[in-house]
Order: C-alpha cells, then sequence, then structure tokens
C-alpha cells in the first residue's frame, strides 16, 4: 500500500530529528529498504492485518510493514523517535498507532481486536524477556505468529536440538507447543551502528499444547535442569519436588542430562508431575 504522501529517505528522517541509536535501550537502525521489506514479507500476505511492532524506533520496518498493507500498532519506549513515527503516522492514515512506553509493562493483547502478527528488530536488552511472556500465556496464544530479530546466538538457542551445544531452557520453552525456524541471517554491518555480534530473524508459529502440561511447571523444570546443565539430572533436579522420581516412573534415566532431553521427554516430565 503506498502512502498518502512520498517519504523521504529515512536517512534523512533521523538527520532532521537529530535521532542516533541509543546503547542503554538496545537500540540498532537498519535502513536497507529491501531487507526491511524481506522481513515483513516472512509472516505471510499482512494485508490489512493486524501487527503489533517493539521498538520501531526511527520506523524503517514500520514502513515495511505499512508498505505490505499491514496496520499496524507500534510501541515505542524512547520518546526522541515519536515525531519521526508521527510522520509516518499522517503518511498512512488510519494503518499506524503509535504508543509511548515500555513494551514489558503494557498489557498487549487488550490492544487488538483479532490475533495480531508481532513483527519486531526487538531491542537485545528485552528480546528474550518478551519473547518468553508472549509463549506463556494461555493456548493457543493471542498473537497469530511471531517474526523476530534476535542476536544469531539467541536465535539458534531458540530452535536449537538436543545435544547441541545451544540447546536449553529456552528452546524447550518455545518448541513444546509452537515451530521456530530461522528465516534469515542478518549481517551486522546492515544494522547502524553495527553491533559486535550477528543476528537473525526468528519465525515462531503456535501448534497444538500437549495436554496435561503446565508452562508454569515446565518452566520450572527447565530452569532447575539446564541451571545446572554439567550435572547428572537426578542432581539439577533435587529442587523440583518429585521430579527425580517423576523421571524413573516414566523411564528416564536421571544419569542422563538436561541437554540430552528431547523437548517431548521434557513435556512428559512435567505431564507426571502434574
Amino acid at each position: 500500500m503506498d502512502p498518502v504522501t512520498p517519504l523521504p529517505p529515512l536517512r534523512e528522517v533521523i538527520a532532521r530529528h537529530g535521532l542516533s541509536a541509543s546503547k542503554s535501550l538496545g537500540q540498532n537502525f537498519l535502513f536497507d529498504g529491501q531487507l526491511l521489506a524481506r522481513i515483513a514479507a516472512i509472516p505471510g500476505d499482512l494485508a490489512d492485518q493486524e501487527v503489533l511492532e517493539i521498538g520501531p524506533g526511527p520506523g524503517g520496518l514500520t514502513r515495511a510493514l505499512l508498505m505490505a498493507g499491514g496496520r499496524v500498532t507500534a510501541i515505542e519506549r524512547d520518546r526522541r523517535c515519536i515525531p519521526a513515527l508521527a510522520e509516518l503516522s499522517d503518511a498512512f492514515p488510519g494503518r499506524l498507532r503509535v504508543i509511548e512506553g515500555d513494551a514489558l509493562r503494557i498489557n498487549a493483547p487488550e490492544l487488538f481486536e483479532g490475533q495480531p502478527h508481532i513483527v519486531s528488530n526487538l531491542p537485545y536488552n528485552v528480546g528474550t524477556p518478551l519473547l518468553v511472556g508472549w509463549l506463556s500465556g494461555a493456548w493457543l496464544p493471542w498473537w497469530k505468529s511471531c517474526t523476530l530479530m534476535f542476536q544469531k546466538e539467541v536465535a539458534e538457542r531458540i530452535v536449537a536440538a538436543p545435544d547441541q551445544s545451544a540447546y536449553g531452557r529456552l528452546a524447550v520453552l518455545t518448541q513444546w507447543r509452537s515451530q521456530a525456524r530461522i528465516a534469515m541471517p542478518v549481517h551486522r554491518s546492515a544494522f547502524t551502528p553495527p553491533p559486535k555480534v550477528m543476528s537473525a530473524v526468528v519465525h515462531i508459529t503456535p501448534a497444538p499444547a500437549p495436554e496435561g502440561v503446565s508452562f508454569r511447571t515446565l518452566e520450572r523444570l527447565t530452569a532447575a535442569a539446564f541451571g545446572q546443565r554439567r550435572k547428572m539430572l537426578r542432581q539439577s533436579l533435587k529442587p523440583v519436588a518429585g521430579a527425580v522420581e517423576a523421571l524413573e516412573s516414566i523411564g528416564i534415566d536421571p544419569a542422563r542430562r538436561a541437554e540430552t532431553l528431547s523437548v517431548a521427554e521434557f513435556v512428559a516430565l512435567a505431564r507426571a508431575l502434574g
């Protein structure tokens, strides 16, 4: 969908508003329009779809989402960016809603009539807690899909399989009732300023939840198991009442270590604990 008025180059907008990426807010800006359009295309057709964007900054990805036809709600903590986003709102009447505030404190589900796609170049310092929060609620969730930029290391932890070095709590909490894949790598040079690490975009879609399993129980199990991942499960799971006995009841050897258990085995263990 074309804007009502021609959009100036993003670099020009940033210069005019005197913006620079804030290290304390974990900001890194993207300017490459083709790259941003590719990210906006990952969830599929966004025409007239509700979209949630966290940390839009000066609005590079926001532009791409609006051009793809999305109806975007953008939550931005950095008030310096609000005037630049207001220009985008004027260019796409009725299609961009900007909320100034902290995404960790805002009740995002109540902002939407239906199920939004979440598409964000997440600030590095809040990405993981936001994702865990989005995964933790009632299921099927209030969102339709998540397309999220993370540091490459975090992205690999989300999609990792057992016996891989990146496999841990985040993989289990993501994969037990959703499907996650790395949709595209993003080189550090694409950002301004360039971060010290590479990045990747992860695409997550909900899947049916296994019955009889609590997210909180699974969270406690994985926190204990991977908190002491070099120890055998009979040691690492001692803080979780009944966990060692539950291992034996479902036929999992307590001498194994956490990184050897599949997601399905963690789910079975959580179910056994009730």
